[in-house]
């Protein structure tokens, strides 16, 4: 008998694990610090009377029955509540704004709300009167600060329209020393719990040993698949700024999902979105199996395109190394790229260089970007230079100035020109030799800081599709993976902010109309 077999060994560690599991639980109680949290769930999400999308028997009598914008209002009853182990107080909380926490209905449009307390907790009503935060605007609540001590809670009823029960909901908001989650009861909200929390985790524990010893005879030959898995083709292109998350993204996603094929195509962000809105789909069809990744919004009249916003891109001025310019203003900025400043000599600190532009097509978001937020609509002299190094198409112009199909091109050429200035996406900056990039007005281009920064070469990176795609097609799923759990971690990990944080949130949504209408 081989007693260092696989099963053996694995036995082993299941009956380590239980009888750790039975003693772990007490030495996290007494020896473990404390922490701060606040849970959240939805104690009710019924439609009010029936709901008529249904097609059944609906009776409504007075407002339900006059007020058309109420024929699928919905309840949500919201507990929120602290069941963390200290008390919370109002400066924990940590945002800027007025209230604490919001809460976000999907495709729902908050009416009304009313707030609930248990008889023992009438005293928090004060932190729920006028100028403390609570309110609403389309399907975001606004939650004060409210000071809960270990087990108080309070609930909000809420009136809702304009989607179904059960539509995906969230809570965000953080707090210091501690955190924000969705918890689940078994049991009414008045009832105690049967068994202790450390009752329950020694059952917990045991229960493991108990299933990991069964696995070891039930367990499947392969892993499968995680469920959010699609399969199929898929194409990714537009912009070559988030050319490296997207390919990453891709490879990490067919490494999960077995028959999924993704290929990355970037030529521009202009370019791609271009290439998709001019899709010929016959009737039937549905969405063809394209993302285009955009620096920045799509044009107004490509109405027929679904966008995401998928985060926040932060973009630098890039100089050559013989350059030893560390910081330029913004007017700086439009002087170079307008050809006034033709000689790195009339810049305090500048050598004697002649100054070499290089740029992207007019494809480029990147390029767009830097036009719009630096340049602030200046217009740039023309293209006078196929090479980079000679005016051999505008022979009378004041300065150099080449377009180029990439951000890796920009970079290269930048490092083997002397005198040159162009631009990029922001990380990519870090791992060439040869260029660095620019402070503008003062303020240095970082993630970290990207809020309360008043750096202005950003923009919100775009997702496209033709339409909406089909919830289980792999372009749904992707797009799904790339904004949430690891996919948040990839676009991160590259230097961009996920709009699907909570300082993302703010970001992507603060000049959603100014962006609409460019």
């Amino acid at each position: 008998m081989n007693w260092l077999s696989t099963e053996n060994i694995i036995a082993v560690l299941a009956i380590l694990v239980g009888i750790a599991g039975a003693f772990v639980p007490v030495l996290l109680e007494r020896r473990v610090p404390r922490r701060k949290r606040i849970g959240y769930r939805k104690q009710m999400d019924t439609a009010i009377g029936d709901n008529v999308r249904t097609g059944d028997a609906n009776a409504r009598l007075g407002l339900f029955d006059e007020a058309p914008e109420m024929s699928d209002a919905t309840l949500v009853l919201l507990r929120v509540e602290n069941d963390g182990s200290l008390p919370i107080d109002v400066a924990d909380y940590t945002g800027r704004s007025p209230h604490g926490l919001t809460a976000v209905f999907e495709d729902r449009t908050i009416r009304a709300v009313a707030v609930t307390l248990p008889p023992e907790a009438d005293h928090l009503m004060e932190h729920f009167a006028p100028g403390t935060g609570l309110g609403y605007e389309s399907g975001r609540l606004h939650i004060p600060r409210v000071p809960l001590n270990r087990g108080e809670y309070y609930k909000l009823l809420v009136l809702l329209t304009g989607g179904p029960v059960d539509s995906g909901y969230t809570v965000i908001g953080g707090i210091q020393g501690g955190e924000t989650h969705e918890n689940h009861s078994a049991a009414p909200d008045e009832k105690p719990p049967v068994f202790s929390r450390l009752s329950q985790r020694v059952a917990i524990a045991l229960s493991l040993v108990i299933l990991g010893l069964a696995g070891l005879i039930l367990r499947p030959d392969a892993e499968p698949p995680p469920s959010y898995c699609e399969t199929g083709g898929l194409t990714l292109t537009g912009s070559t700024a988030f050319e490296p998350v997207a390919t990453e993204l891709a490879t990490k996603y067919m490494e999960a999902c077995e028959g999924s094929d993704i290929e990355v195509s970037a030529h521009g962000s202009r370019g791609g979105v271009r290439e998709l809105a001019s899709t010929d789909t016959e009737p039937g069809e549905g969405s063809p199996p394209v993302i285009a990744f955009s620096d920045g919004p799509r044009p107004g009249s490509y109405t027929q395109l679904s966008e995401t916003r998928v985060a926040v891109s932060l973009f630098a001025v890039v100089l050559n190394d013989r350059v030893p310019v560390k910081n330029l203003s913004t007017r700086d900025v439009r002087r170079l790229f307008t050809g006034e400043i033709r000689n790195w000599k009339e810049l305090r600190g500048g050598p004697d260089l002649p100054v070499v532009l290089v740029s992207r097509g007019s494809s480029s978001g990147t390029r767009v970007t830097l036009q719009q937020r630096v340049l602030k609509g200046a217009p740039e002299i023309q293209e006078s230079s196929s090479d980079c190094l000679t005016r051999d198409i505008g022979p009378r112009a004041p300065v150099i100035r080449c377009e180029l199909d990439s951000t890796q091109q920009v970079l290269d050429t930048v490092a083997a020109t002397p005198g040159a200035v162009g631009y990029s996406e922001l990380r990519d900056t870090t791992a060439l030799k040869g260029v660095h990039r620019v402070s503008l007005d003062g303020h240095t281009p970082s993630v970290d800081h990207i809020q309360s920064s008043g750096y202005p070469y950003r923009e919100i990176e775009y997702a496209y599709t033709y339409g909406s795609p089909p919830a289980d097609s792999l372009a749904s799923s992707f797009l799904a993976y790339a904004i949430r759990g690891n996919g948040q971690d990839v676009v991160r990990t590259h230097g961009h902010l996920p709009c699907q944080t909570p300082v993302g949130l703010r970001m992507c949504g603060e000049n959603r109309s100014a962006g609409e209408n460019r």
